[in-house]
């Protein structure tokens, strides 16, 4: 029997050499290739012409100098910003790293969720001013967690962490998803995280319900990636909805909240608070109102930061690389039809 062919990767992601020997461990035919670069331009004719799988942060080639590329995989789950490359167009497989920054990314919800609702803004405020507030009984007093109700909007991976996180505290959780048919998590789970089946949530909802389930709300807590259908979902008829002792976090993409609307919201007293993570402009325009609001926490797209990721995406991209040498499905595929 002929001996398998190798497997070119090419890998534009700077990388340790004990993660790149952990790939390596999938299989003997896997030749990696290391550029760490952004600019697709630094790829040689030889490179592009020989690489079979390519794991990328934003650097993509144009089709015809990739004539055997079979697989990407991003290193970011979010890959709105590429959509309409033409390689995601054409027949080249496409999987993110949805899952990989789980751990971190919900733990910065709750922190967000437990900043807000003890009031931390307010109490650094008072700390610059070298301060104690007469009425700091009442002005202090928290919405707790616990018997709260936390809507997560957006019931993958990250919604689900967050949602076994809450249940530990004691809060009920309800979700919308986008398919109620499917109730199991498909994609990259990792053990003892998360809610597989989708048990925890006291009740799903469709979508098109978030008004409804808005209103039940102390906090609301935004998850979905950025499609033509999440885009702007967020919007003036959801604020009005919401309890206006309620706060949202949004550590989804920029664009799904409408951010005429939250100002709007905030000012009106619709809502108690916002933490944001990311914004239609980035970064965040001087010249935002949101900047000088009290009742808002601003973080610079960092929520997704922690000095695991790269260990977690290796992992992830570890076990797709042993599904695509035995032919198995992939782990978080890119579906055009959905935009993520």
């Amino acid at each position: 029997m002929a001996p398998m062919a190798d497997i070119p990767v090419l890998i534009t992601v700077d990388m340790p050499e004990a993660l790149l020997d952990r790939l390596r461990a999938v299989s003997p035919r896997i030749q990696i290739d290391l550029l760490p670069t952004g600019d697709p331009s630094d790829f040689t004719e030889e490179q592009l012409g020989e690489t079979e799988v390519l794991y990328t942060q934003k650097a993509l080639p144009e089709p015809e100098q990739v004539p055997n590329l079979r697989w990407i995989q991003f290193h970011w789950s979010g890959i709105d910003a590429f959509v309409d490359h033409s390689l995601l167009r054409s027949d080249v497989k496409v999987t993110t790293l949805s899952g990989a920054a789980v751990p971190h990314m919900a733990e910065f919800a709750l922190t967000m969720m437990m900043a807000l609702s003890h009031h931390l803004p307010a109490m650094m405020e008072d700390q610059k001013e070298k301060s104690w507030a007469d009425n700091r009984f009442t002005r202090f007093r928290p919405l707790e967690l616990r018997d709260s109700t936390v809507g997560i909007v957006g019931y993958g991976s990250i919604g689900r962490e967050i949602a076994r996180l809450c249940q530990s505290f004691g809060a009920q959780v309800l979700a919308t998803k986008r398919n109620l048919r499917v109730l199991e998590d498909g994609g990259y789970v990792r053990k003892g995280m998360g809610d597989p089946q989708a048990d925890i949530p006291e009740r799903l909802y469709p979508p098109q319900a978030l008004p409804s389930m808005a209103s039940e709300c102390d906090f609301l807590i935004l998850t979905v990636p950025l499609t033509p259908e999440t885009r702007g979902m967020v919007n003036a008829k959801v604020f009005k909805s919401m309890k206006n002792t309620a706060f949202l976090i949004d550590v989804s993409r920029g664009g799904v909240v409408d951010q005429g609307a939250l100002v709007e919201a905030l000012n009106e007293g619709e809502i108690a608070g916002v933490a944001l993570d990311v914004y239609p402009v980035e970064p965040l325009p001087e010249t935002s109102p949101l900047w000088e609001m009290s009742n808002v926490i601003l973080s610079p797209h960092v929520a997704g930061t922690s000095g695991k990721y790269l260990a977690r995406a290796a992992d992830l991209f570890a076990e797709n690389l042993r599904r695509y040498i035995a032919d198995e499905p992939l782990l978080n595929r890119y579906d055009p039809r959905l935009g993520y």
